[in-house]
């Protein structure tokens, strides 16, 4: 219970901080896609989150201790803080597109964002609910087994498969192309994400290395 009351918190203290970051920069409380955007995320985000609070609190637990101060390696912590940054550059200036006009995206582009909105989300929930051990940080723990099952058998990262997805919906939700820039480095900081937290697995996690052998890709199927 104390899981879920402060998975909640924090989601509506997110809800909150997102709100703030895409209405100040767009000027205006008439914007009808991030208001469509944020209940899209809030739906996405809070009720799958209860179900793990009540299902698998520890689980909910790992994914709430992230950021750059709790990884402990410092590349992680350099590539996590660009992410953050980018991930605020994207919304800043997808909203701030709204205000200028410089973009002319149909609603029903709009909309497809807001699927893979709720799409990215799902995905990177569904990693939870089937890897327990899917944490917001790249660490191995004591007990912590290769999951190979479920949509791991697809991909060897599905939750930055989630992240991708995301991306790319969410300037796109918010009615912004000039967004999508800002996806190109977000991927690139996945990339070498990736290829550091393989090597720690690969020498910490017991039978990773064989999983490697079994599903070739991190990200794409069939192209990385």
């Amino acid at each position: 219970m104390k899981t879920g009351v402060q998975a909640t918190a924090s989601s509506v203290f997110g809800l909150i901080v997102l709100s703030a970051v895409v209405f100040l920069p767009a000027g205006t409380l008439n914007y009808w896609q991030a208001w469509v955007f944020i209940a899209t995320f809030m739906v996405a985000t809070i009720f799958p989150s209860i179900y793990v609070a009540r299902t698998n609190p520890a689980a909910l637990q790992r994914r709430m201790h992230g950021g750059p101060r709790a990884e402990a390696r410092t590349i992680q912590k350099i590539l996590i803080t660009g992410a953050w940054l980018g991930l605020f550059a994207l919304l800043v200036i997808s909203a701030y597109d709204h205000r200028m006009g410089w973009s002319s995206v149909p609603a029903w582009v709009c909309l497809l964002g807001d699927v893979l909105l709720a799409t990215g989300l799902g995905i990177a929930m569904l990693v939870v609910i089937q890897n327990g051990y899917a944490a917001a940080t790249v660490t191995v723990e004591t007990g912590q087994t290769v999951v190979s099952g479920g949509v791991y058998t697809f991909v060897r990262h599905p939750m930055y498969v989630g992240n991708m997805i995301m991306m790319v919906g969410v300037p796109l939700a918010l009615g912004s192309y000039w967004g999508l820039v800002f996806v190109v480095p977000g991927v690139v900081a996945l990339v070498f994400r990736i290829l550091d937290e393989e090597k720690l697995l690969t020498h910490e996690l017991a039978g990773y290395r064989e999983y490697t052998q079994r599903v070739r890709y991190r990200l794409v199927p069939y192209v990385w």
